[in-house]
């Protein structure tokens, strides 16, 4: 499974932004994809995941209520809206993805295949 993530960018506090990634491959095998970000200095910490023939969502309680993460099938594609932006977003996220689910934790180690990662900067 291959994975591309796409979307970020510069942007100002209160600012939205929809991050895409999309998957190639035996994406068939796949249950549950996750956003992940790490800013700079900082751990990678988890975002949001979900299902992805969609389902219950999970989020961090830092991003409860300003993201959104879903899925299109036809499109084999995972979606992060990122709304009422704060300079505390800024970070690379990374899109992941695992064979198994549903997870309902922020924990990393369940995910088999990795993006690249997008930058997304918040100036205040």
């Amino acid at each position: 499974v291959q994975l591309q993530a796409s979307g970020g960018g510069l942007v100002q506090a209160g600012d939205s932004l929809r991050l895409s990634c999309a998957a190639s491959g035996r994406t068939f095998s796949v249950y549950t994809m996750g956003w992940f970000r790490q800013a700079p200095g900082k751990e990678r910490e988890f975002v949001a995941a979900v299902p992805r023939s969609g389902g219950t969502t999970v989020y961090a309680n830092s991003v409860k209520g300003r993201f959104t993460i879903s899925t299109d099938n036809a499109k084999n594609t995972v979606y992060l809206q990122m709304n009422s932006l704060k300079p505390e977003d800024t970070a690379v996220y990374y899109c992941a993805a695992a064979l198994r689910g549903p997870i309902y934790t922020g924990s990393s180690s369940p995910y088999d295949y990795w993006g690249q990662g997008t930058l997304v900067t918040v100036s205040s």
